[in-house]
């Protein structure tokens, strides 16, 4: 599967299941104030609605003042983000790590893709894709582009967590933040969060290499319409929490760009000069496939099968002489 199709359908499918949960949470409290006590809502409350509740509020209380609980939100989704942190550089390196190995191999795949476009049997098309396959397998590239969705898997019962303190907490869901209620969707702050992650976006793809800065205009807005969309249809307690990750994010991008990213092309380019790109496709290794031939032997494996006819020679003439020797 396309590796631009593989993005979209796990970050698409992580939407789904957290707007079903959300809406699921919204419909059971319209129907019934109270806090859930049994089914899936019920344990989501008690597990992590609850805590949050909890952290939340003696927050505030130590805080004190009239946006007290607002600013309890503020610094637990802060103390969170942090926490989270670690583990989206961690991302970030791995994904950085592969698109800087991509350059190095995008002659070849530019080669492939244009023989795709050419190819018009059904069993040339086969051929290529699995070239493309091999370019990706013999390099030790990932199809994912080294992304990963654990990041956001993990904010989701976090993202429940704060939705439901807010919607079962009286002083939480009717405290406000500089006039505005917690309780209720606010435009002003799904605005002001969203812009900070199409400031993180942009960053994002500034270190992207510019052969793939096309393919990745579309992926990138996929965060912000995200936030957007959570933020503008939910209350403004959850749109906070969005607002201080904006924050976070673009702070962990400005050190992406100018610590991780450089650290990591000198890395690479170190790598690439000790260890080459190995050569899988060649144009005459397409031309063959389009032409109707089979796909001849990649640069290596030639240079393979070639010691290895050389090694049985060997073994054949020495065989030949033991029994020579066995003769006399």
């Amino acid at each position: 599967m396309n590796k631009k199709y593989v993005k979209y359908l796990s970050v698409l499918s992580l939407v789904l299941v957290l707007t079903l949960v959300l809406t699921g949470c919204a419909q059971q409290n319209a129907a019934n104030l109270h806090a859930p006590t049994s089914g899936p809502y019920g344990i989501v409350y008690k597990w992590i609605g609850t805590p949050f509740q909890n952290l939340i509020l003696k927050t505030a209380q130590t805080i004190g003042g009239k946006n007290a609980y607002a600013w309890g939100i503020v610094i637990i989704s802060f103390i969170v983000r942090l926490v989270l942190v670690p583990l989206s550089l961690n991302q970030q390196y791995k994904s950085t790590t592969q698109q800087e190995k991509m350059r190095a191999v995008q002659p070849q795949l530019k080669m492939v893709q244009a023989a795709q476009k050419k190819a018009k049997d059904p069993t040339a098309q086969q051929k290529i894709s699995a070239l493309m396959m091999d370019v990706y397998k013999q390099n030790n590239l990932s199809l994912t582009g080294g992304m990963g969705c654990l990041p956001l898997l993990l904010q989701m019962p976090i993202l429940m967590g704060i939705y439901q303190a807010v919607q079962y907490s009286k002083e939480i869901a009717s405290a406000t933040f500089l006039n505005i209620p917690l309780g209720k969707p606010s435009i002003v702050i799904a605005i002001i969060a969203t812009l900070f992650y199409v400031i993180q976006s942009w960053m994002s793809l500034q270190i992207v290499p510019p052969e793939q800065r096309k393919q990745m205009q579309s992926m990138i807005m996929i965060s912000p319409l995200m936030t957007f969309f959570f933020s503008i249809f939910l209350s403004a307690a959850l749109a906070l929490y969005f607002l201080v990750g904006g924050v976070v994010i673009v702070i962990q991008q400005l050190i992406t760009n100018y610590i991780v990213t450089p650290r990591i092309r000198k890395q690479t380019d170190e790598d690439l000069a000790k260890h080459p790109v190995k050569v899988v496709v060649t144009q005459e290794m397409l031309d063959s496939i389009l032409n109707g031939g089979a796909a001849p032997s990649s640069p290596e494996g030639s240079a393979k099968k070639a010691e290895e006819k050389e090694l049985h020679k060997n073994i054949r003439e020495l065989n030949k002489g033991k029994q020579n020797r066995n003769k006399k």
